[in-house]
């Protein structure tokens, strides 16, 4: 079996809610995503999705997939897709770093191996833990009132894991974790994300004035020193998920017994292949973890359901269905969100069919 072909679709995902807010007032209304297709000469064909939260929150942008496709797609042609090593090996000789553009195409190369063998990917990734996989909601930056009015309309949806954007005005941020930890059980997870947005000093006022309330912090500053200072400076569970970029900073951050908790996104770090193999280290050395992509539709949703259903449950801090957030379906067979849970499908590969109606004409075709 050979790749013959690639290809990428481009699709607008319009937010249910109209706007996503986080730290240092950025927003989107709507994402550009790419669906990527990989095509065999078997007539397989395996589809991939990268959606980056855009071009100003990691260093990846919608416009660098579709053009980092056409540079790295001539390189991968004649190569067995099911050989993943192989795969990602060859792409990272031929395009040095740019993890985002080899994701998609390494999400679709398991979506063909899936396929070939018979196989869910999630059995092919370690098996399958657990009958669900239980969800997060992502809260949108708003006022403390309007957020916790948010919370409690997604807990009657059966949301129990609720990440909650701060890295704004510090006393606001204040008021908006104690707000809507007061509208949650004592049995729900409330984590405050600041998405690199407090500089050290207003992170360490933060934690500090929140020290009686049952809140998780994610990444409160930019760079890895600032949230190891701030981390020392608080006993709430702590997260890191922009700066464990690589298996070193995984490493690095286990040895300075720097988080509780590490957030992986499947397209930061390249693709399943490499997130698997964090994932696996995490385990090892005892690490929960949120398991997610940065965004995306039908097909992110689903290769992350197989990622997560594939981790023991015990390490597996929360997930999210990003499919649910947006009001444009491009896949049949994608996971759906049941009372705060999901499944990754039963079906070999992905268990998805896109929605060629929806994706629309191709953007790139490298053969």
């Amino acid at each position: 079996m050979k790749i013959k072909r690639l290809f990428a679709h481009r699709v607008e995902l319009p937010l249910r809610e109209g706007s996503y807010k986080w730290s240092g007032g950025k927003s989107v209304t709507v994402f550009d995503s790419t669906i990527i297709g990989v095509e065999t000469d078997t007539g397989l064909i395996g589809y991939g999705e990268v959606c980056p939260l855009g071009p100003f929150y990691l260093p990846a942008y919608a416009e660098g997939v579709r053009a980092g496709l056409k540079e790295i797609g001539p390189h991968l042609l004649g190569l067995d897709p099911r050989e993943l090593s192989v795969l990602n090996q060859r792409m990272d000789a031929a395009l040095k770093g740019h993890p985002y553009v080899k994701s998609g195409i390494d999400i679709a190369c398991w979506d063909i191996l899936g396929q070939a063998t018979g196989l869910p990917v999630c059995t092919l990734m370690g098996g399958r833990f657990g009958r669900s996989v239980r969800l997060y909601r992502a809260i949108s930056q708003e006022s403390p009132d309007e957020m916790a009015a948010k919370v409690a309309a997604y807990r009657t949806e059966g949301y129990t894991r609720f990440q909650l954007k701060v890295g704004g005005d510090p006393d606001t941020d204040i008021e908006r974790i104690r707000a809507v930890r007061a509208m949650l059980k004592p049995t729900d997870r409330l984590v405050a994300d600041a998405n690199t947005g407090w500089t050290q000093h207003e992170a360490i006022r933060v934690v500090r004035a929140v020290r009686d309330v049952d809140v998780y912090i994610e990444q409160p500053c930019l760079t890895y020193e600032e949230c190891l200072a701030v981390r020392r400076h608080t006993d709430h569970p702590f997260v890191l998920d922009e700066n464990v970029d690589g298996l070193d900073m995984l490493l690095r951050g286990k040895a300075d017994l720097a988080m509780d908790v590490v957030n992986l996104k499947i397209s930061k770090l390249g693709g399943l292949t490499k997130t698997k193999q964090v994932r696996d280290l995490c385990v090892s050395m005892g690490i929960a973890m949120t398991l997610e992509d940065s965004w995306g539709g039908d097909i992110t949703t689903a290769a992350i359901a197989h990622l997560a259903h594939s981790t023991p449950e015990e390490f597996r801090f929360t997930s999210t269905d990003f499919n649910s957030y947006v009001t444009v379906s491009t896949a049949h067979g994608a996971p759906q969100r049941d009372n705060g849970y999901m499944e990754a499908s039963a079906v070999p590969g992905l268990g998805i069919i896109p929605k060629h109606d929806v994706i629309g004409r191709r953007v790139v075709d490298v053969t």
